[in-house]
């Protein structure tokens, strides 16, 4: 028998199969429940007091803290090497058992995940004794929330905001969400909302305010909206309303407080963020409006603030953001005037009410000024820290951006910053490239001065997807049909130097019967397109470029002319030459034309594995559906390639009057034409060919195919001025 404290020792059933022994926490359930799940068949689980009662062949432990230690002593082990914030040791013992002991119940889960992804994937026999904490300490998911269309979020303007109105009021959305969330090692949900005080609180001094049901206007939403979201509610769009759940304000306020129960239970940390300053749902009750001098409208907002804090005991923290409807007004009424007299007041009422809670404040670096900031916020009581936005809007550019050196540089000693990483090149497509997802994680500030990153786009959410022309019932959840993505940034922050061997096995198990190398190889070449070209054509924000359809938002340039390549720039610290300076023979580094190549090698490799691919493929529609992205991602790639070669042929004959450079750019931008024919065919053999996103508007992928056509007639039509 096995050598426990007294508290541990009881009588003995012997169990001639495997079994889970855990302590009992929240989490160590959940991973118990992900070995059952990896093993088919569940498993038997007994709490570690009575472990004794089963010698299971194998036992699977998972346990943590002082627990934890005890184990390491009963089984023989070494206990955890490792102190870090979720860390954790995996052991084997003598009789084969295996452990996963953490410092907290969040690492002893992820080492529990381990076990059950290595008996999913047969590998439990080359499991070895290891001692693992996080790259990176929080992990997280940017998620606009669309609560209703009287508390929009950033991007209700678009469709995917419009149709998940109801599924953000739906328990089993979330229960999938998080469980993806928590196998892929995120521990960090941070939900974003203009005002999203009406649909989760209610306030004693302002009671009328608080929302019942849920709420979606029928109306056609379009691409006129401002860009600051000062009219993301119009009055045509509550006048044509309909009620999509009905729930009282209790109700609502069970659902999230049971969504952040179950994100507790996963070892995930939630938090609210909020633009400032709006009051949809709230304008015009009780005197409220949306200006930072009303007395009314701050006491509203210190109220509402305090009131989150108490009613959500699992809310891990606010994030807030100096803009987009703040004012630059003097003191006393300057934006972090404002925001400390609602937000930092409001968190110190409801600490008054619970003293000793904890509630991480966020504040974005965002339209206000770091000084400003420190000075309005010193007495904050609890932890601080700031975010910043590190890739602007494109995390699929480069690694190590350089916009945050400057910030780095005078940051306060011993202030760390959270990074906004914004996927607003990805929409549609299930993007994966390990080498590009490492790279770009271990280029991140140090941990020193690095308190996590959250990632997402603004143009639309990660609910369920809404383009599929074949859609699963329900509509699949995006972070499940772009299962690889969120798997490499989520377990490659967690370690960054997870070997490529782990992710092939995955995948080759997920699609068995394919040549798992040959679909990995196609899989990241093609997804080198959207880096590629980003880091060519830079647009910072996100309604300046959108790499999916060549486009911005029409209110900015539109869809992106061949002359709009011969004049754009290149992404600062990219070392790409822009089409200018590289045909006036002016500075050096990777040329237009090497992008050009680059992008036509890496699609026409990706293009070569597909049709043997797509005869192992035979009967797996999700395998199908992703060569069908790989193969747009290619199209999209070859496409660039060739309009890029047009833009520096164009570019020349400009200079030259050499009329042979305009056959050039003829030619080329004649191939790019066929090429977006291709890719629009594929885009539109499994989604619907028009989409609305926030902030670029209606995407048309194959009406754009006339914009291609045009660029042919400008090259033919161009007129040098530099020529003879």
């Amino acid at each position: 028998m096995r050598q426990l404290p007294l508290l541990f020792l009881l009588s003995a059933t012997v169990w001639a199969r495997p079994g889970i022994l855990h302590d009992g926490s929240p989490q160590a359930r959940f991973a118990a429940a992900e070995l059952s799940r990896a093993n088919g068949v569940a498993i038997p689980e007994l709490l570690l007091p009575d472990w004794d009662k089963a010698l299971c062949v194998p036992c699977f432990v998972i346990a943590h803290g002082e627990v934890a230690r005890f184990v390491a002593q009963a089984f023989k082990v070494k206990p955890p090497n490792v102190k870090e914030r979720e860390g954790y040791a995996l052991r084997r013992s003598r009789n084969g058992d295996f452990l996963a002991l953490g410092v907290d119940a969040t690492g002893a889960m992820y080492g529990g995940l381990d076990l059950a992804e290595a008996m999913s994937l047969g590998t439990l026999n080359e499991v070895r004794d290891v001692d693992r904490a996080p790259h990176i300490e929080r992990r997280g998911i940017k998620f606009n929330l669309p609560l209703d269309a009287r508390t929009p979020s950033y991007s209700d303007n678009s469709d995917a905001a419009q149709f998940n109105i109801a599924e953000m009021w739906s328990l089993d959305f979330w229960r999938e969400f998080l469980d993806h969330l928590a196998r892929h090692r995120y521990n960090l949900l941070s939900l974003w909302n203009l005002h999203p005080f009406p649909s989760m609180v209610r306030v004693p001094e302002f009671p009328e305010v608080a929302l019942a049901d849920v709420k979606r206007t029928t109306v056609r939403l379009d691409e006129t909206f401002s860009h600051r979201a000062t009219d993301m509610v119009r009055p045509e769009m509550l006048a044509a309303i309909e009620t999509v759940r009905t729930m009282s304000v209790e109700d609502k306020i069970g659902h999230w407080r049971e969504v952040m129960e179950m994100a507790h239970a996963r070892g995930i940390e939630v938090y609210i963020f909020t633009w400032n300053l709006y009051t949809f749902g709230a304008e015009g009750k009780y005197g409220i409006t949306a200006d930072q001098t009303n007395p009314r409208t701050t006491e509203y907002f210190r109220a509402s603030v305090r009131e989150l804090v108490l009613t959500y005991p699992r809310l891990a923290g606010i994030g807030i953001t100096a803009g987009e409807n703040l004012r630059d007004l003097p003191s006393p009424h300057s934006k972090e005037d404002w925001l400390w007299s609602t937000y930092g007041e409001g968190v110190r009422d409801a600490l008054r009410i619970v003293p000793g809670r904890e509630v991480r404040m966020i504040h974005r670096y965002h339209e206000t000024k770091p000084g400003e900031i420190e000075e309005a916020w010193k007495d904050y009581p609890g932890p601080f820290e700031l975010s910043y936005k590190y890739s602007v809007a494109h995390m699929h550019s480069i690694p190590g951006p350089p916009f945050i050196e400057s910030t780095l540089k005078t940051l306060k000693p011993g202030r760390r910053l959270f990074l906004t990483v914004r996927d607003d090149d990805v929409y549609s497509f299930r993007w994966g490239n390990i080498d590009y997802a490492r790279a770009y994680i271990k280029a991140m500030p140090p941990r020193s001065q690095l308190a996590g990153f959250y990632m997402g786009p603004d143009g639309t959410i990660w609910g369920r997807e809404v383009a599929a022309k074949l859609p699963k019932t329900p509509r699949e959840t995006v972070i499940a049909k772009r299962w690889y993505s969120f798997l490499l940034w989520g377990r490659l922050s967690y370690d960054p130097d997870l070997p490529a061997e782990q992710f092939e096995r995955i995948v080759a198990r997920r699609f068995a019967g394919a040549d798992h190398r040959r679909l990995l190889r196609a899989w990241h070449e093609a997804s080198m397109v959207f880096p590629l070209i980003t880091r060519f054509f830079w647009g910072d924000i996100d309604l300046k470029w959108f790499p999916e359809a060549c486009l911005s938002h029409p209110r900015h340039r539109g869809y992106y002319t061949v002359k709009h390549f011969m004049e754009g720039e290149t992404m600062p610290g990219s070392g790409v030459m822009n089409i200018r300076d590289f045909t006036a023979g002016k500075g050096k580094g990777t040329t237009p034309l090497d992008i050009a190549a680059q992008l036509e090698s890496g699609a026409a490799a990706a293009l070569k594995e597909l049709p043997d691919l797509r005869q192992q493929a035979a009967g797996n529609a999700e395998l199908n559906s992703t060569l069908l992205d790989i193969e747009a991602m290619a199209r999209l790639g070859q496409y660039y390639a060739a309009k890029i070669r047009g833009a520096v042929a164009l570019a020349s004959f400009d200079k030259s009057g050499d009329e042979r450079r305009r056959s050039e750019a003829v030619a080329a931008l004649e191939k790019a034409t066929d090429e977006w024919r291709q890719y629009a065919a594929v885009y539109t053999a499994q989604y619907v060919p028009v989409q609305l996103y926030n902030r670029v508007g209606f995407v048309d992928i194959p009406g754009l195919l006339t914009k291609a056509f045009e660029d042919v007639q400008i090259a033919r039509e161009w007129r040098p001025a530099g020529g003879r």
